[in-house]
């Protein structure tokens, strides 16, 4: 039986009945009108919808100034997005190009109108927020200010939500007990509430070129060939109690272009990536 694709052409004096029959030679046509079995019926050539392109990504970046956050505003201006970034001390003081075309928000997390205000238009967020101090102040800065940005997000419809978190160093962990406890609360809220686009990223120590005042440190000197001896060190990860201390660092430009690409890729899978998925990651072609 030969399939017949078109628009029908209705009667306009009552909603025809269709019926299919065979087309064969000496057959029948479908009709619409079941009093006139043997006409064709009317065929209309088909019209061309023109669909508007997807509307341009926003993304917002908390801590967007720091050493990783300006990376990931320097990754996600490459990919052509609107970049956005909301911190405490707002506008970048570092003098480069690529800081003119970011929007830049003054504020703390800790205030829920101001990160309204900055979550306006925004499809995804790269949370790079954390500090160290106390063990209070570590949980508030690594554990309540995210815990706040990431419901304020899904309230705001937000899309997609990255949080750049940290890896386990077993027995260190006791050590930074507060900063690693708020870690875990921000990411427990993010899965909750982005259940299919959270992703987490657990980097262990992240190299790269820090920038302290007018001195620029280049960590990467001993961070790089630490990272190429650890990655082939990878059993030892499986040590107990020490073996976490054998995490490879990983550079900050693998990290921003993960960050970027979990937070615009929609097929990017949500859960935690640990170092070695960022390196895995990093070393792809972004979609």
């Amino acid at each position: 039986m030969r399939t017949i694709v078109s628009r029908l052409i209705r009667h306009k004096s009552s909603i025809p009945q269709i019926r299919f029959v065979s087309a064969s030679s000496g057959g029948r046509y479908l009709s619409t009108d079941s009093n006139k079995i043997d006409e064709p019926f009317n065929v209309e050539e088909a019209e061309t919808v023109h669909v508007p392109p997807p509307p341009t990504e926003k993304l917002l970046v908390l801590g967007g100034n720091g050493f990783v956050g300006s990376h990931v505003c320097k990754e996600a201006l490459d990919r052509g997005l609107s970049v956005s970034s909301l911190s405490r001390s707002g506008r970048s003081s570092l003098q480069e190009s690529w800081a003119a075309r970011v929007t830049w928000h003054q504020g703390n997390l800790l205030s829920s109108d101001l990160l309204k205000d900055a979550l306006d238009g925004v499809t995804s967020v790269i949370s790079c927020v954390g500090g160290f101090g106390s063990n209070s102040y570590m949980y508030k800065i690594n554990g309540t200010a995210n815990i706040n940005a990431i419901r304020a997000a899904s309230e705001k419809g937000v899309k997609r939500f990255v949080y750049i978190s940290a890896a386990d160093f077993g027995l260190a962990n006791y050590l930074l007990r507060g900063y690693y406890e708020g870690k875990r609360a921000a990411e427990t809220e993010l899965l909750t509430r982005f259940a299919y686009g959270g992703i987490i990223l657990r980097p262990g120590f992240i190299y790269g070129t820090r920038n302290v005042g007018s001195m620029k440190i280049p960590l990467g000197v001993f961070g790089s060939p630490l990272e190429m001896v650890l990655q082939q060190a990878k059993p030892l990860n499986q040590l107990p109690l020490v073996g976490p201390l054998f995490t490879p660092p990983v550079n900050v430009e693998s990290v921003a272009k993960v960050a970027v690409r979990a937070a615009t890729d929609p097929v990017f899978p949500p859960g935690i990536v640990d170092v070695h998925g960022i390196q895995r990651y990093s070393q792809q072609k972004s979609r």
